[in-house]
C-alpha cells in the first residue's frame, strides 16, 4: 500500500484504482501535475511534481525528510510514496 503525504503532514494510505499499479494519470492528478521520481533513504519510491518548485508549491517537510538528498536539496507539494512494483 502507498502513501500519500500532503504538504500539511497528514499521511494517507492509498490503492491504485486496478489494486496493484499507479497509472500515469493517478499519479499525475496526486502530485497536481507532471511526475517526477526520486528515491527515498529507505529505497523507495517518491514520485513529486516536476515543476513544483516553478510553480512555488509548498514545502513538505515529512517528504524532505524523507528524501535521499534532504540536506542539498526540499521536496515542495503532495507525494506519493511507494515500493517499485507499485508503479507502472
Amino acid at each position: 500500500m502507498a502513501t500519500l503525504i500532503k504538504t500539511s503532514g497528514e499521511e494517507i494510505n492509498v490503492l491504485p484504482k486496478n489494486k496493484t499499479d499507479f497509472k500515469l494519470d493517478e499519479m499525475q492528478k496526486i502530485v497536481g501535475g507532471l511526475i517526477e521520481t526520486v528515491r527515498t533513504k529507505d529505497n523507495k519510491i517518491m514520485v513529486i511534481n516536476e515543476e513544483g518548485k516553478i510553480n512555488e508549491l509548498p514545502m513538505n517537510e515529512k517528504a524532505t525528510d524523507l528524501y535521499v538528498h534532504s540536506n542539498f536539496d526540499f521536496i515542495v507539494g503532495d507525494v506519493l510514496i511507494c515500493n517499485e512494483n507499485e508503479i507502472l
